[in-house]
Order: C-alpha cells, then sequence, then structure tokens
C-alpha cells in the first residue's frame, strides 16, 4: 500500500477535513517510508521502531501544520529524521550515566543489612525530594527522570527552558546538599 504520487497528499488533505479511513490510509501506507528513514540512523531495531513511532506521534500532532500543496514526502522525512537523532541524543546521554549491570552480577546478591540500608537511603531520598519547591520537583522529574529533552520537558510544564534549566540545577544541588553528596 505504498500510495502513487499525489496520494498522501491527498489523504493527509482528506484527514486534515476528518476523513479517518484516509488517514489510516496515508499512516499504513508511509510506514515502511518512515521505517526506512530511520534506520539510515539507527541500526539498533528496537530503537529504530520506537523511533518510528516517535515520528508517528509527531506528524499526529502536527497534521494541521503541514501545506496540502506541497509534498508531503520530504515533510515527515524530516520529522522522522528529528526524531531518529533525538532518540540518538536520548540514548547517548543515558549511555554516559549508566552502567552495564553484567560487570556487577555478584553484587546484586546483597546481604540483608545492605537491603534495609538501601530502603533508609530510598526513603531519605523520597523525603528530600517531597520538600523541594514544586517547580524543582517537577523539572527534576521531567529533565533527569523521565529523560526528556529540555523543550519537551518545557511543553509539558509550561516552564521556559531557562526556568528548567535552573529549577532542576537548584533541585539537584539542594539533594546534594540535603543528602551530603559530592559536587556541592
Amino acid at each position: 500500500m505504498a500510495g502513487t504520487e499525489g496520494e498522501w497528499e491527498a489523504w493527509m488533505a482528506a484527514a486534515q477535513g476528518g476523513d479517518a479511513r484516509a488517514y489510516d490510509r496515508l499512516l499504513r501506507a508511509c510506514l515502511p517510508f518512515l521505517r526506512a528513514v530511520v534506520r539510515r540512523r539507527i541500526r539498533d531495531t528496537a530503537e529504530a521502531e520506537d523511533a518510528v513511532q516517535d515520528a508517528l506521534l509527531t506528524i499526529h500532532q502536527l497534521r494541521a501544520s503541514y501545506e496540502p500543496p506541497r509534498p508531503i514526502r520530504p515533510w515527515m522525512a524530516a520529522i522522522a529524521d528529528r526524531r531518529a537523532i533525538d532518540r540518538l541524543r536520548r540514548h547517548g546521554r543515558r549511555q554516559g550515566r549508566e552502567t552495564p549491570i553484567d560487570e556487577f552480577g555478584e553484587t546484586l546478591a546483597a546481604p540483608a543489612a545492605n537491603v534495609a540500608e538501601e530502603r533508609l537511603d530510598q526513603a531519605r531520598l523520597r523525603a528530600a525530594v517531597a520538600e523541594l519547591p514544586q517547580a524543582q520537583r517537577t523539572a527534576l522529574a521531567l529533565a533527569k527522570l523521565e529523560d526528556l529533552s529540555l523543550a519537551e520537558a518545557s511543553a509539558r510544564s509550561g516552564m521556559s527552558v531557562g526556568a528548567l534549566k535552573v529549577a532542576t540545577h537548584r533541585a539537584v544541588k539542594a539533594l546534594r546538599r540535603r543528602l551530603g553528596g559530592a559536587g556541592e
């Protein structure tokens, strides 16, 4: 169901007018195209499929911004390419902070004392986070825990990117100070 020249544009124009069947045809037809665009950047199949899903969501969110007389493939390709790049950046940030668990497999069977100590540390962290101002808790949750880009976190929280950066920095600094961590 690749769609002939001009069919995708016609389907999108109809979808913008509320035709759900045309929208369904368009999304089914463009899926192999989006996968091909993403696979040029991402080799890992699971990561690529996640990027394709991100692209489909973005296309859905931005469908009203498409201008019907223009070719749709370059518009879709740009969206898919950006989502692939976003996914690679997110992966790169995560990779810099994470250590593969295989290296420390023997430490997983922690003695009961370590488990109790870890629970106490988790409780202290939760309490410290709960004491942060709401803006800092929100910034910390979106930018660090959910690992959203600053633009995505800004859109979701309603905070500007600058305010989000400041709130995240202050939250991390307050937690380090409260919990006795390094880098004060």
